[in-house]
């Protein structure tokens, strides 16, 4: 359950979120006070920092600056040394984490940059609740380290471009309306021209082709997990006339909506 982290030359750890953390213990760090230097190991924990000073730390030897809005992720067994100029003042996670699942790839330290409110009000929650309430304290964190995840997602990796994923969170939050290519461009803020290309490079799939295989997949689930009438379906995925519904049914389906909530498809 240790979930231990390889590191790699770029200065990556890898780590596994299909399940959550097992949290030990996190809380606001204060440092710098008796001692301007810290040396220590955590042999079976994971360390989550978010900072809000400058220092300067080593992990395992290699260096690295820490500044206000940075967090870092340090596996287990690694010798951390930090230098403070002063009093410093950071909060901090210490968890395990499953071996099993989707490994990634994240920098040790990153810049949250305009992600890093967020992060602290995740983090901040998760200490409020840790004593009332440890399964929230659980919930918050396990977001926070998705959320430093994929701040440490580069070019190459299969992290949709900025702009797919604005399109895409568009689109699912409105299946049940009528949706237009120049529409969802606009909402990513690009033109309607490369909102098809980006499209295209990043899910080998047309705009149009996507609204409508995610319309018929949660088609698929309310016909098949829920006693909502065909009608309502059809309204629920932004497609209320029932001779269109039936004929999209058809063709990404293979089956009407009867056959299909009959087990048919």
């Amino acid at each position: 359950m240790s979930g231990y982290g390889q590191r790699s030359p770029g200065r990556q750890v890898t780590l596994c979120l299909d399940s959550p953390p097992r949290l030990v213990n996190l809380g606001v760090g204060i440092h710098g006070v008796s001692s301007d230097r810290d040396v220590f190991v955590l042999p079976g924990l994971w360390q989550l920092h978010l900072y809000r000073y400058a220092a300067d730390l080593t992990v395992d030897g290699e260096p690295y600056a820490v500044r206000p809005g940075r967090v870092s992720l340090i596996p287990p067994g690694s010798v951390v040394e930090y230098h403070y100029r002063g009093r410093s003042e950071h909060l901090y996670a210490h968890f395990e984490l499953a071996d099993a699942g989707e490994r990634l790839s994240v920098p040790v330290m990153q810049d949250a940059g305009a992600g890093a409110p967020g992060l602290n009000g995740r983090l901040t929650q998760a200490v409020a609740a840790a004593a009332h309430s440890p399964v929230r304290a659980v919930s918050e964190l396990w977001s926070a380290l998705w959320q430093v995840a994929m701040l440490g997602r580069r070019p190459g990796t299969d992290q949709p471009h900025a702009s797919v994923a604005a399109a895409v969170a568009y689109i699912e939050s409105r299946l049940h309306e009528p949706l237009t290519v120049p529409e969802v461009a606009r909402a990513a803020n690009i033109s309607h021209n490369q909102l098809i290309r980006l499209f295209r490079a990043d899910l080998g799939s047309t705009v149009v082709a996507y609204i409508r295989r995610r319309r018929m997949d949660r088609a698929r689930h309310l016909l098949t997990e829920s006693t909502l009438s065909i009608a309502a379906i059809a309204a629920a995925v932004g497609m209320p006339d029932l001779q269109a519904f039936n004929k999209a049914c058809r063709r990404e389906l293979h089956a009407s909506p009867r056959a299909v909530r009959a087990g048919a498809a």
